[in-house]
């Protein structure tokens, strides 16, 4: 039998133990150090990195008291809390063995032993210091994977007085664990205020879970939220945990939340007010630890209709609520924004370092960014990829209050596009920005208008910078 690749020590004052020890374990372990005095065992841990210890439990003649195994065995926890350490004790020691165990170590073997005994209990040890090691290993790496996930893609930029009363607002409610409501119309940034929420708790080292609810149609509304076991349904080919489960310790972020229906919502506040949540199919609960952030470009006057919001749902969830203003409320903040997306875009696409002209900055300012900053992102986007001079003007974006120029006249139609074109492409940009306009730039309302998914409307959205 090929040797485990495993380092096992021995520490043991009797030279016959440490002989028939050696003897026995490197024909099952790779390597088998042994040690005849205690003392030595600092500098052995700082050289090596041991998979078990075997220790015995007395060093002096005629002591059985175990007080150095004891002595011995906290001083090995403290140079390496995630030791596995086995006791060597006598057939009378057992009681001493078994409080060493409660002090930290892993197993005991009385003397004398019986090989298969030692063979077997070693080897189990080494399984469970590498299952200790592989445990410590994924922490670290979740750990890392949730602050890289909980990090903003892009920072908050702004500071316009109504943007100073959001970040305090941010840094007085991220410290706890209330739930909060974050209002604003699409593009204002919502997601960035829920992750800086995150970032400030003390759930930031744990996952921030993002959940579109608008995107998830009823049937696979509680499939996707609460998980399912295998049968549960006709596609239910295995278990699968739900979102909720996935964000356990850590922050749940539920956007559009103001597009989930009635009944559904229903379903959430009970799983919100009771902690507990049952998977599709399963007969158990799952307690929820987690701490709820929700967003929804509906208004206040539309929350409070309780024919579209339940009142009680809305009372779970507001327990702090954040309102972020439109861009073209804090105009002030729109130079400072632009020019981040323009150093952003020309390191992206390799141009020259480019700088907004006085025009195209007054034309900017004064444009309404119905869109927000997610139009005024796409805008300044296209503006650096398709301009050719040094500076950036006002013929480089495409703003919604620039009339365009044809060389024959023409009338326009309903959706704003001459009835000479017929161009594909203009028409369609022309009926995206109509329905943005009539759904007061509602994403999900404007999609299912155009008869297309919220993924579909947003590509379209960025391929013409609306």
């Amino acid at each position: 039998m090929t040797p485990d690749k495993a380092s096992v020590l021995i520490v043991d004052d009797d030279e016959d133990i440490l002989i028939a020890g050696r003897l026995l374990l490197k024909r099952h372990f790779a390597e088998v150090i042994t040690c005849n005095h205690p003392t030595k065992i600092d500098d052995l841990l700082a050289r090596h990195n041991f998979d078990a210890i075997l220790l015995d439990m007395n060093f002096s003649p005629g002591d059985s008291s175990g007080g150095q195994g004891f002595l011995w065995l906290r001083r090995i926890l403290e140079l390496d809390p995630e030791a596995v350490v086995v006791m060597i004790t006598a057939h009378g020691g057992v009681d001493v063995a078994v409080e060493a165990m409660k002090r930290g170590a892993t197993d005991f073997i009385a003397k004398p032993w019986h090989n298969e005994k030692v063979v077997a209990t070693l080897s189990a040890s080494v399984k469970l210091r590498r299952s200790r090691n592989e445990a410590a290993h994924l922490k670290r790496a979740k750990r890392e994977l949730a602050d890289m996930v909980a990090s903003p893609k892009q920072p908050m930029l702004g500071n316009s007085p109504p943007m100073m009363h959001v970040h305090s607002l941010i840094e007085r409610a991220g410290p706890t664990d209330a739930n909060v409501l974050v209002l604003g119309e699409n593009g204002t940034g919502k997601e960035l205020v829920a992750r800086a929420i995150h970032l400030q708790s003390s759930r930031r080292h744990e996952v921030f879970m993002s959940v579109d609810l608008g995107a998830l149609t009823e049937s696979l509304f509680e499939s996707e939220l609460f998980g399912h076991v295998k049968g549960a349904f006709t596609d239910a080919r295995e278990d699968r945990i739900g979102r909720l489960q996935a964000a356990q310790g850590g922050t749940l972020f539920l956007d559009e939340i103001g597009n989930v229906p009635l009944h559904l919502q229903a379903r959430l506040l009970t799983v919100l007010e009771q902690r507990q949540f049952q998977p599709v199919g399963a007969n158990r609960l799952v307690d929820l630890d987690v701490r709820v952030i929700a967003a929804t470009n509906l208004s206040r006057e539309e929350l409070a209709n309780e024919e579209r919001f339940r009142q009680d749902l809305l009372f779970r969830l507001n327990t702090v609520e954040i309102l972020l203003p439109p861009l073209r409320d804090r105009r002030e903040d729109i130079p400072q924004i632009a020019n981040h997306y323009v150093e952003y875009y020309c390191q992206k696409y390799g141009k020259e370092h480019r700088e907004m002209s006085p025009t195209a900055m007054s034309a900017i300012m004064a444009d309404e960014w119905r869109g927000n900053i997610r139009a005024l992102r796409h805008a300044v986007e296209r503006a650096v990829i398709l301009s050719h001079g040094s500076q950036l003007e006002v013929h480089d974006f495409q703003l919604s209050s620039k009339n365009v120029l044809t060389s024959e006249p023409s009338v326009k139609t309903e959706t704003g596009v001459s009835s000479g074109d017929l161009n594909l492409e203009s028409i369609e940009r022309a009926t995206v920005e109509r329905a943005l306009k009539t759904c007061h730039y509602n994403i999900s309302h404007a999609a299912r208008a155009l008869g297309l998914t919220r993924a579909a409307l947003y590509r379209r959205m960025e391929k013409y910078g609306l």
